[in-house]
């Protein structure tokens, strides 16, 4: 046996499909095994691959076990001669395999290699090759001399930026992403530390092979996709933690006390700073246009309040009591922002219908509070009606203004739309475009490009073929390419991502036989993922609804419990089951049990119930699994409320 692909995978069943595709074309003219290690998925990925790669070796774990110890299982059940460790979030051109395995056959002296890394943009990544991280090296990159200086050998060390990334070079460190090794060297120093529960695993083997004589090689006569960050989010607090605590147990285990002291301190510096800018930045991403529209409203209400209070409410003297602009006007700002974030006013798409709605339904409750409140705690009706119309106005314009800035969260809904080619054959072709049309995406136009040069067969809306792509997405003002991986080699489509690299399309790839559509367009966020959309309950607003069913659920029993003790079948499991409900720990209604498909529906809170308990009768795994899939696929929140009227003596279980 040659090789040993190893890939471990945990909840990326989409992005495995896709690279379990390009290996089986990759592995064609060499005799070779693959493994596919799964840390306890929940998302289907062991039924995925045993239907569709029945040739592969899969591993179960009932655990997550970690990189490193998932690893090493596959590497002591292996066989071949060389031991490739491949994350599930790439794609491998026809030949990598091959020249990878060649040039280690030709250089006795290469312990590990690694190839040129692609990001979802045809971009490359620096990641690809690296230098051992020094406390010089960790000083440098921790304050910045490293992005100012990325071509400089002293303080570009950390990606090696002063290496040409088309040039073959031998290396410090190797990218865990592909990572291809010789299993002799691995027998001589060692597999993965499994001390290294994810991150730093290859940093220390890299090292390790080093110190026993071999060399690690950059090979730039390859390359590959890496949809950098599918695993687990970068912009994470746990994420900044666990990776930069792995480099303290390297550098505890490799260099001198001293040393390692130092290092740590630069690292531990680095955790707090990253992890503060990373809790600043999602405080300031998430509360920022909550913020300022509060501000703006109530700088206006201040002017409105000014202005009635002096022309006309107060002519003859008089004024506010201080209360109104202390307590009072904030109190129906919170009101109106509160009712606009029901709406959906915060969610992406902007829609300024859903403002609009929001403001009004505010309004009409801060009426009513106020009808109920005595004479002396009324301030005025027209205030409150004028500062609706200000509130409405002013969150409006802010959204006009940071649509026309061109800010891509806050951009207007009908500008969303995308202008999408599909590059593959015209069967591949209707396929994608089905299956764009059973999801959330929305298009103004969808063109067809042949990827034949000699334009193969025609059909409507071809445009050409692909030796013409670079012209179409300029004429057509292209937003997106999806590449059908059954018509295309990936070494086309990495060419074609490559010489668009530096325009503004996003590009997609459609594995053949497959419900996805994936890709990535940024190496710092997970990727983009067009799926049949069986999961509307996951929409933002659907969770909203959701959420408020369940505490008006909660506030509807409150009166009704003494009775309702009586009745369900379990009284204490109903207290109990209020409160977690009340606080959010549960939800009133949630998935029951059903088959192994199970695992591919959407991740919800637990429920009291589950659809399932609108039979008096238990049925069978299959029946409450298409019931899950039914609720998932069209929640409505009348469902939820349906489900506890009917299943009302359960609510204790």
């Amino acid at each position: 046996m040659k090789l040993s692909v190893i890939i471990v995978n945990y909840n990326v069943e989409h992005f495995l499909e896709q690279c379990l595709h390009s290996v089986r074309k990759a592995i064609k003219n060499i005799p070779a095994e693959v493994f596919v290690v799964d840390n306890n998925s929940i998302d289907g990925s062991v039924a995925m691959v045993r239907e569709k790669f029945p040739e592969v070796r899969l591993i179960a774990n009932t655990r997550n076990t970690g990189f490193s110890y998932a690893n090493n299982q596959a590497i002591r059940a292996s066989k071949g001669e060389y031991v490739l460790l491949l994350n599930p979030d790439t794609v491998v051109e026809e030949d990598t395999f091959e020249k990878s395995v060649r040039f280690m056959d030709e250089h006795p002296d290469a312990g590990g290699l690694g190839v040129m890394m692609l990001d979802g943009k045809g971009n490359f990544l620096p990641e690809s090759k690296r230098g051992l991280p020094t406390p010089a090296v960790a000083f440098y990159k921790i304050f910045g001399l490293a992005r100012l200086f990325p071509r400089s050998k002293t303080f570009g060390r950390y990606h090696l930026g002063y290496l040409d990334k088309d040039q073959t070079h031998a290396v410090d460190v190797l990218a865990g992403a592909y990572m291809l090794l010789r299993r002799s060297v691995l027998d001589k120093v060692g597999l993965l530390d499994e001390d290294f529960f994810m991150y730093g695993e290859d940093v220390d083997l890299s090292y390790r092979i080093t110190k026993g004589g071999y060399k690690n090689y950059y090979f730039a006569g390859t390359r590959i996709i890496h949809y950098k960050g599918e695993s687990t989010k970068k912009s994470s607090v746990n994420y900044v933690f666990v990776f930069y605590r792995a480099m303290i147990i390297f550098a505890r285990k490799h260099f001198s006390q001293g040393n390692a002291r130092l290092f740590s301190f630069f690292i531990n510096l680095a955790i707090y700073l990253r992890a503060a800018a990373a809790v600043i930045s999602r405080f300031v991403k998430k509360l920022f246009l909550p913020l300022a529209d509060a501000a703006v409203i109530y700088a206006g209400f201040y002017v409105i309040k000014d202005w009635y209070e002096h022309n006309i409410k107060f002519t003859e003297g008089g004024s506010y009591p201080p209360e109104l602009m202390l307590y009072i006007a904030p109190s129906y700002i919170f009101l109106w922002l509160i009712t606009v974030f029901f709406s959906g006013g915060y969610d992406r798409p902007v829609r300024l219908t859903r403002i609009l709605r929001g403001v009004a339904v505010g309004t009409a409750v801060i009426l009513v509070i106020y009808a109920l409140l005595p004479e002396s705690m009324r301030s005025s009706r027209a205030l409150i009606l004028m500062g609706s119309a200000w509130a409405a106005l002013a969150l409006t314009v802010i959204r006009l203004v940071l649509h026309a800035v061109g800010i891509k969260n806050y951009r207007l809904g009908g500008s969303d739309n995308k202008r999408v080619v599909i590059v593959g054959s015209a069967e591949e072709c209707a396929r994608v475009d089905e299956l764009l049309r059973q999801t959330t995406l929305r298009t103004t136009f969808r063109g067809y490009v042949s990827p034949s040069e000699q334009g193969g067969e025609k059909k409507e809306n071809t445009l050409g073929n692909i030796t013409q792509l670079e012209d179409i997405v300029s004429i057509y003002k292209v937003d997106e390419v999806i590449f059908c991986a059954k018509d295309l080699p990936a070494q086309t489509i990495i060419d074609q991502m490559m010489k668009l690299g530096n325009s503004a399309v996003d590009y997609k790839i459609a594995p053949p036989e497959s419900l996805s559509v994936i890709g990535s367009n940024s190496i710092d966020t997970s990727g983009d993922l067009y799926v049949i959309d069986v999961n509307s309950i996951t929409k933002p607003s659907n969770r909203r609804n959701k959420r408020v069913v369940d505490v008006m659920v909660c506030l509807a029993l409150l009166p009704a419990l003494p009775a309702a003790l009586f009745i369900v079948k379990k009284p204490a499991g109903l207290i109990r089951n209020w409160f977690a409900v009340l606080f959010g720990f549960k939800s009133w209604i949630g998935l029951g049990n059903g088959s192994k498909a199970g695992a591919r529906l959407p991740s919800i809170k637990k429920g009291v119930l589950s659809p399932a308990d609108l039979f008096p009768k238990e049925v069978s795994p299959e029946t409450a699994e298409r019931l899950n899939i039914l609720y998932t696929k069209d929640y409505r929140s009348w469902n939820d409320v349906n489900i506890v009227l009917r299943a009302f003596r359960k609510l204790g279980g």
